[in-house]
C-alpha cells in the first residue's frame, strides 16, 4: 500500500469538500422540515431524517479512516456483497411506489441499489485498475459488462430505473478516465442513445395516434410488438451496415469490417433495450415520460407535479418568501416535495439566491472531487473519484433539468438536500472515500 507524507491533521482532510458536504445536509435538513410542515407525517420525516444524518456522518468518517485501497485488493468480495444485496431485496423485500426496492427493518427501511451504486463504482474502478495496456481492447469493454450486467440486471428486475440512470454515467466517466478506446465510448452511447429514442418515440406516437396514418410510422410503432418486425428492423440494419462499408471503401477509406458488423449489433441490441424497457415501464413511469413530452396536454394529471413545482420555484423570486413561508409547498400543491421536487421548495423559500447557493456548493464538491483525482496516489484512487464525480455530476444536471423540463422526471433525489436516508448514507459514503484518497494523496511536503 502506498502511505502518505503528512503530519498535521488538517492535511488529512479536504475543508472546502467537508464543509460544502455539510452546507447542504445542514441546508436539506432545513427545507426538508419546512417542505413537511404541514404534512400529516411531518415527524416521522423529520424524526427518520435527523436520525439518518448522523449515521450518515458517522459512514463518511469511517470510509475516510479505512485506506481506500482496501477496496482494491478486496473488489471481490464486494462485488459478491453486491449481489447479495440485490438479490436479497427480490426475495425478502418489500414493494414500495411499485418497486421491490426495500428491506423494512424495524427502526428504518433501506434501499440497497442506493448504496450498491456507490459499490459498484468501486468493483468497477478495481476491475479497470488490473487492466493495465489491456484498457484499449474490446475485450476489457466485454468483460465489465459481463462484470455489471448481472448488476444491472438484478436492478431491472426491481424494477428501479433511476438507479440505472444514476451508475450508468458514472460508469461511463469512469471508463473515459481510464483510458478506453473513445470508439467503444462512442458505441456505448449510441447504444443508450437509441434505447431512450425507441422509448420516447413509442409513447410519442401513442399520444399522437393520428401520426400513425402513416404507413412507415405505423411500421415503426409495431416493432415492439412483434417478432416479424423486430427480425425485419435487424434485417435492415445488417443491409445498411453493409452499404456504409460499401460507400466508405469506393471513397478509399479503409476501415476493418468490423467496425461495422461491431457498429450494427450495437444500434440492434440498443433497439432490444428500448423494447425491454418499454415493457417494462410501469403506468406511472409512462406518464412520467407522456408529462415530458407533452407537459400542458394533461396539467391536472401526469404534468400537474412538475407544473406545479415551477409555479412553486418561480414564486419565489430573486430573495425567496423565508424558510417555512412557502405558500405553494405549505398548501399541499407541489407533490413529493420533500424529495423529487425539493428544489421547488428552495426556489420558493430562498428565491433565486437559495437556488444558486446550491448549484454553487454542487461545482464546489465536483470541483474537489476532480482535484483530489488528480492528487491520488495511485491509479486505483483516480479512477474511484472519476466515477464518483461522474456520479453526483449526473444527480446534478438531472434534477436540475427535471425541474425546468430538461428531462422527464424520473425519482431522483438530490443527495444531501432531499429526503430519503439510503441516499443520503450512500453519498457520504462515496465523498468519505474521496476524502480517504485525498488523506493518503503523495504531497510534495
Amino acid at each position: 500500500m502506498v502511505g502518505y507524507k503528512s503530519s498535521s491533521r488538517k492535511s488529512k482532510i479536504d475543508w472546502l469538500l467537508l464543509g460544502a458536504m455539510l452546507g447542504l445536509a445542514l441546508l436539506g435538513a432545513l427545507c426538508i422540515m419546512s417542505a413537511v410542515n404541514a404534512l400529516s407525517l411531518s415527524n416521522a420525516v423529520v424524526r427518520t431524517h435527523l436520525i439518518a444524518l448522523p449515521l450518515a456522518f458517522m459512514v463518511f468518517l469511517a470510509a475516510w479512516s479505512f485506506n481506500y485501497q482496501i477496496f482494491d485488493e478486496q473488489w471481490k468480495p464486494l462485488y459478491g456483497v453486491i449481489m447479495a444485496l440485490l438479490i436479497g431485496v427480490l426475495i425478502f423485500g418489500t414493494y414500495q411506489r411499485g418497486s421491490k426496492s426495500w428491506f423494512v427493518l424495524p427502526f428504518f427501511s433501506m434501499q440497497p441499489a442506493e448504496i450498491c451504486r456507490v459499490l459498484t463504482i468501486l468493483v468497477a474502478a478495481a476491475f479497470l485498475d488490473r487492466q493495465g495496456r489491456r484498457i484499449r481492447d474490446m475485450r476489457t469493454l466485454i468483460l465489465l459488462g459481463v462484470l455489471v450486467g448481472p448488476i444491472f440486471g438484478l436492478i431491472m428486475m426491481q424494477p428501479d430505473f433511476s438507479s440505472i440512470v444514476i451508475t450508468f454515467p458514472a460508469l461511463i466517466a469512469l471508463l473515459y478516465c481510464a483510458g478506453i478506446n473513445v470508439f467503444y465510448l462512442a458505441l456505448i452511447a449510441v447504444f443508450a442513445a437509441v434505447a431512450g429514442f425507441f422509448t420516447i418515440a413509442w409513447t410519442y406516437l401513442y399520444l399522437h395516434p393520428a401520426l400513425l396514418d402513416y404507413k412507415i410510422l405505423a411500421i415503426f410503432y409495431k416493432l415492439a410488438s412483434s417478432v416479424w418486425y423486430m427480425g425485419g428492423f435487424c434485417l435492415l440494419l445488417s443491409v445498411g451496415g453493409y452499404v456504409f462499408w460499401w460507400i466508405f471503401k469506393q471513397l478509399r477509406i479503409f476501415l476493418p469490417s468490423f467496425y461495422f458488423v461491431l457498429a450494427t449489433l450495437v444500434v440492434a441490441a440498443g433497439f432490444f433495450a428500448g423494447v425491454f424497457v418499454d415493457h417494462q415501464m410501469k403506468p406511472y413511469q409512462r406518464k412520467r415520460v407522456e408529462a415530458f413530452l407533452a407537459p400542458q396536454s394533461d396539467p391536472q394529471g401526469a404534468s400537474y407535479n412538475v407544473l406545479q413545482a415551477q409555479i412553486a420555484m418561480g414564486s419565489g423570486g430573486v430573495l425567496g418568501k423565508g424558510l417555512f413561508s412557502g405558500t405553494q409547498s405549505r398548501l399541499g400543491f407541489v407533490p413529493e416535495k420533500h424529495t423529487d421536487f425539493i428544489l421547488a421548495v428552495v426556489g420558493e423559500e430562498l428565491g433565486l439566491w437559495g437556488t444558486l447557493t446550491v448549484l454553487g456548493l454542487y461545482l464546489l464538491i465536483l470541483w474537489r472531487i476532480s482535484a483530489v483525482a488528480y492528487l491520488a496516489s495511485d491509479r486505483y484512487g483516480y479512477l474511484v473519484c472519476s466515477g464518483i464525480f461522474g456520479m453526483f455530476l449526473t444527480y446534478m444536471v438531472i434534477n436540475f433539468g427535471m425541474l425546468i423540463g430538461l428531462f422527464p422526471v424520473a425519482g431522483i433525489p438530490l443527495p444531501f438536500i432531499s429526503y430519503g436516508g439510503s441516499n443520503l448514507v450512500s453519498s457520504m459514503l462515496a465523498l468519505g472515500v474521496v476524502q480517504s484518497v485525498y488523506a493518503r494523496r503523495i504531497t510534495s511536503a
